[in-house]
């Protein structure tokens, strides 16, 4: 493929970096030749701004439609910035706010370029978009259709309109069959049917490590993804070292973990102990990791965790450096939120029940120095944030799914980023916590079967091994 062959918008020759253009000029071929695609670009690499150049190049005036974006309902008011900042000429509009007001922007705005809206408005919408027709169908962080059988998966599945791309950073994060979903979205049928996917290419590549399923699935896949990695495109991106901190845990916090231990194994192991049983003890045993007193109010114990935690943020904060602070549980970053105010350390707070609105301000703010640590919940903010201004991030508590916890360093690893990033995991000696590393070592081989990437889940594994963890 020439690059001349299809011609960067002039407004963005100067701001897309090379393989960003490469990025441009694939989606390009995919539109002349009718096929869908998946952009599956490593976090930080600009995939928002490759889409908008192409959605630059298929305006109402051309196309006589608008062009549809789904994204997560948290990303919507970054998607009005990040047009207003790269494809001014397009009107786009934000369809958000009460229904009332959804409905009328959809009224009024059928001549418009772009309508964005997030999988939760679409579902609820659905009816409001029959008999509408689009130009192109963009899903942001695609891995939210993951799941064949949600409502948001049928609703995107439903839009009428003449092309569709995906943008993920991580477009298998459980099972092969995640992939095979976002190929029913794309191109219905190219992947065979679900029951023929699972027979031919899931359960031989999953189950048997097949390679000749294996290089089939890659064949008929490769054609349609388009992946880059960080340190393969992004010569000048600072490099990322990490470090896994062990923390020895005291006598009394070694006494409760093992309590809860025990009684969990003997709760778990008759005929009665089912997974959701097993999933719900590793969950306490992983906040005893924590923070004893996340689970019993009456511990008076020692927090080693926590202490080293404050030790490492009161280091870095010293030395000038601004941290990115993830965990799971949004108990224990009140709890360190409590500690870094009695420390004089400036912290802000993202988490699940945070307003759209409000995150945009928190991270404009932090970007502009405003607070020292970002405290932030996994799944809250592992995804569409920009928060360069950090070049310290610490993990307090490991993930099943090293995707999601890669996804969440992304934050701060990406372009912009003028420092070296210092990851740190901080995992809880000779605990539940060093088996997840295992783990997470263990099962990232899926995602390299077709991507290069990595991903395996807490939800795939069966009961025996969610046993073994107790152990």
């Amino acid at each position: 493929m020439a690059e001349s062959d299809y011609q960067v918008p002039a407004h963005l020759e100067p701001v897309l970096r090379p393989y960003q253009k490469v990025g441009f000029q694939w989606l390009k071929t995919l539109e002349s030749c009718h096929f869908g695609g998946i952009l599956a670009d490593e976090m930080g690499l600009g995939k928002t701004v490759q889409i908008i150049a192409y959605l630059s190049t298929v305006p109402f005036r051309e196309t006589g439609m608008p062009s549809l974006v789904v994204c997560p309902t948290s990303l919507i008011l970054n998607w009005g910035d990040e047009l207003a900042r790269f494809a001014p000429q397009l009107r786009s509009a934000l369809i958000m706010g009460p229904a009332a007001e959804r409905k009328e922007q959809m009224e009024t705005c059928g001549d418009w370029d772009l309508w964005v809206t997030s999988y939760d408005l679409l579902k609820r919408d659905i009816k409001l978009y029959e008999g509408r027709t689009f130009y192109a169908c963009v899903l942001d962080e695609g891995q939210n259709i993951k799941n064949q059988a949600t409502l948001a998966s049928k609703a995107v599945k439903t839009i009428a309109c003449s092309q569709r791309f995906v943008l993920t950073g991580t477009p298998i994060e459980n099972r092969l069959s995640e992939l095979w979903n976002l190929f029913d979205f794309l191109m219905p049928g190219y992947l065979f049917s679900h029951a023929a996917f699972v027979e031919k290419l899931e359960r031989p590549i999953a189950q048997s490590k097949d390679p000749q399923a294996g290089q089939q699935l890659s064949r008929l896949v490769q054609p349609f993804l388009l992946r880059r990695l960080k340190q393969a495109v992004l010569k000048e991106l600072p490099p990322k070292m990490e470090h896994v901190r062990r923390v020895q845990i005291s006598e009394e916090e070694r006494k409760t973990y093992y309590a809860v231990a025990s009684a969990a194994k003997t709760a778990c192991t008759g005929e009665g102990g089912n997974k959701l049983q097993i999933l719900a003890a590793l969950t306490q045993l992983r906040q005893v990791c924590c923070d004893p007193n996340l689970c019993f109010s009456n511990y008076q114990g020692p927090s080693s965790k926590l202490e080293a935690c404050l030790e490492l943020c009161a280091g870095m904060v010293e030395n000038g450096h601004q941290i990115l602070l993830f965990s799971q549980f949004t108990s224990m970053l009140s709890r360190i939120r409590e500690r870094l105010n009695q420390l004089g350390i400036s912290s802000y707070t993202l988490q699940g029940d945070t307003p759209k609105e409000k995150r945009a301000q928190l991270v404009k703010a932090f970007q502009a120095g405003g607070a020292q640590v970002f405290l932030i919940s996994l799944k809250a903010g592992g995804t569409g944030l920009n928060l360069t201004a950090a070049d310290v991030v610490i993990h307090y508590d490991p993930w099943w799914n090293l995707a999601a916890q890669n996804q969440a360093t992304d934050r701060a690893h990406r372009m912009g980023q003028q420092a070296s990033v210092h990851v740190y995991k901080l995992i809880a000696k000779d605990t539940i916590e060093e088996k997840i590393l295992e783990l997470q070592e263990k099962k990232s081989a899926l995602m390299e079967t077709v991507t290069g990437g990595d991903g395996e889940s807490l939800l795939s594994m069966s009961r025996e091994e969610l046993l073994s963890l107790l152990n």
